[in-house]
């Protein structure tokens, strides 16, 4: 924000100002506020023009500028901040703000088609407006809905009184499947009948329809005039543009039953219906089957300004793009749109496919710092530090991975449930890529104390001794180390009778299907412990001796829960016993 004594206004607008730029600092992503604060600024010293204080001008500058790097795909604001601009301080200042909004929101035909309009005004130089208008034409002339820009093109060279370009653009618009695609076909066809017909087709195709109108005279063994020659062929050329025609009215037909389903074209932060999505991934689906590089990009770009905000769209198209041949740079600059713009960190799948990218690419050095600026904004991210020591494990080797995991077990910012997790991981690394079954072993009973009330790490130890190889001669040993796991998580763990209840099914799954000859008795024992009535339920007395104690069993609804999609099922609970000493080494 601007740092002035005040804001060019009086006394209250200076106080209303500050008031709003507080509510946007507080929550930058609500967009009510952000446009409380715009209204306010424009509203300064009566209405802002070039005869307003400096500070004043500045204030509604710094807010347009952190509003729309916030929101950039908002069009219509573009359009109203050009306009403020020149109306203070002129067209060069708003051509400015024209270029950043194009930026911004590449393919926006109501943007694009303002500020051709703008140039078309301001500006008395027929190639540069040209320019301006060919520049927008690879952006949004293959749009289902760019008939608004190709009536300015058209409009513009009609001002030039330039029918020959006017033909060009016509000849090129009823190739392009659209809305209005009819009516621009037949104002081609009416302007075809005055041209040339070396301005119809090319010399070849002239030649090729002479000679077939000469063999069908030779025929009859008639000689026919020029006239009629010429009007022979144009009859053909006509036959041929009519074939041009129908190809882009059946082209039309295939995309309108999508099209119709588009509600809302344009960007905003509130959620997409659900049909609305749907109706989304299946017009992709129809474009990739149809195969056409420039029209699938076009879709794409269209699409990820309605859903920008949805991180399915940005790693589909990355994904497609990675399929073309010689598209690294394309799908990088997708990447790094969805992360520096519409993605929110909270989220960071986008982001940690994007390091992978990178590392794919040789940038390990990037795929490195995408982890770390991950992990400086979420530093409980689960799935971001066992990505990042995965990544240390493949480029540097196990040990690299373990340091990763030491840091961030050792790290006073991270929660003691993420450390629980991290634990787990470490676990399974020494035993999956070490080959140590010992010293995997080793760390989870180390760390049960420290731990005891994480589901997770219950989870993981029980899935790890149920997966080690057994056969009769260890079969004993196996059932007493498995026995054992569920025995410490009785009894030390502060996990919910529901908690415990579904890791003790595994266990009672275990004696059934791998249990010897006295495995029903223990087998019905701790089914009635578990799932019994009060008077006999063990984990139901449990819990009421720990509530007349004051120690809350930790249950889904009273844990809290940290950002994270690993599996969806790494939760955090409440704090353990202060008191309690740290996890053990693992060295």
């Amino acid at each position: 924000m601007a740092d002035f004594a005040n804001f060019g206004g009086t006394d209250e607008e200076n106080a209303e100002i500050k008031r709003l730029n507080a509510d946007v600092e507080t929550d930058t992503d609500n967009f009510e506020n952000w446009e409380k604060l715009i209204r306010a600024c424009e509203g300064l010293e009566g209405g802002l023009n070039r005869n307003s204080s400096p500070q004043a001008l500045a204030t509604l500058r710094d807010s347009y500028d952190r509003f729309l790097l916030k929101f950039p795909l908002l069009f219509g604001y573009w359009k109203k901040y050009a306009d403020l601009e020149f109306n203070i301080s002129g067209p060069e200042s708003a051509e400015m703000v024209y270029e950043r909004g194009c930026a911004s929101i590449t393919n926006s035909v109501d943007l694009w088609t303002e500020y051709c309009s703008f140039k078309m005004e301001t500006t008395h130089t027929p190639h540069l407006v040209r320019e301006l208008f060919e520049r927008a034409a690879s952006h949004i002339g293959l749009d289902f809905l760019s008939h608004p820009f190709w009536d300015k093109y058209l409009e513009y060279e009609t001002r030039q009184e330039a029918q020959d370009k006017i033909f060009t653009i016509l000849n090129r618009v009823i190739h392009i499947p659209m809305h209005q695609y009819a009516r621009y076909f037949e104002r081609f066809r009416q302007l075809a009948h005055a041209r040339p017909l070396e301005e119809l087709v090319s010399a070849d195709m002239l030649a090729r329809y002479r000679a077939e109108v000469d063999s069908e005279a030779a025929q009859f063994g008639v000689q026919k005039p020029e006239l009629e020659i010429e009007r022979d062929i144009r009859a053909k050329i006509d036959a041929s543009f009519y074939q041009v025609f129908q190809r882009t009215q059946e082209e039309t037909s295939k995309r309108w039953t999508y099209e119709a389903e588009i509600k809302r074209p344009y960007f905003h932060v509130t959620e997409l219906e659900h049909h609305q999505l749907i109706n989304w991934r299946k017009y992709l689906d129809f474009e990739e089957a149809e195969g056409g590089y420039q029209r699938i990009v076009c879709l794409y770009e269209r699409c990820l300004v309605t859903c920008s905000l949805y991180d399915e769209f940005w790693l589909r198209y990355a994904r497609w793009m990675s399929a073309q041949d010689n598209k690294d740079e394309e799908v990088r600059n997708i990447y790094l749109r969805a992360v520096t713009l519409f993605v929110p960190i909270s989220r960071p799948g986008v982001r940690l496919q994007f390091a992978y990218f990178e590392e794919m690419c040789g940038r390990v050095e990037i795929a490195r710092d995408i982890h770390a600026a991950i992990l400086t904004q979420l530093p409980d991210c689960v799935e971001a530090i066992i990505s990042w020591a995965n990544l240390q494990r493949r480029q540097s080797g196990l040990d690299a991975a373990i340091e990763v995991y030491k840091a961030q077990i050792d790290s006073p910012v991270v929660d003691i449930f993420t450390k629980a997790a991290l634990v787990t991981e470490w676990a399974f690394l020494l035993w999956k890529v070490k080959g140590s079954v010992d010293e995997a072993r080793a760390s989870f009973a180390k760390n049960v104390d420290w731990y005891a009330d994480s589901r997770h790490f219950w989870q993981k130890w029980l899935e790890f001794e149920l997966e080690q190889p057994t056969n009769a001669d260890v079969e004993t040993e196996h059932a007493g180390r498995v026995k054992n796991v569920f025995a410490e998580m009785s009894t030390k763990s502060r996990l919910s009778p529901s908690i415990k209840q579904e890791l003790g099914q595994v266990y009672l799954s275990y004696l059934q299907q791998r249990g010897g000859k006295q495995a029903m008795k223990e087998f019905l024992i701790i089914d009635r412990e578990l799932f019994g009535p009060q008077s006999v339920s063990l984990i139901t007395k449990a819990k009421q001796s720990k509530e007349s104690a004051g120690l809350p069993a930790l249950d889904d609804a009273t844990r809290p829960k940290a950002e994270r999609r690993f599996y969806n099922y790494f939760e955090l609970h409440t704090d353990p016993d202060p008191n309690a000493q740290g996890p053990a080494n693992f060295d």
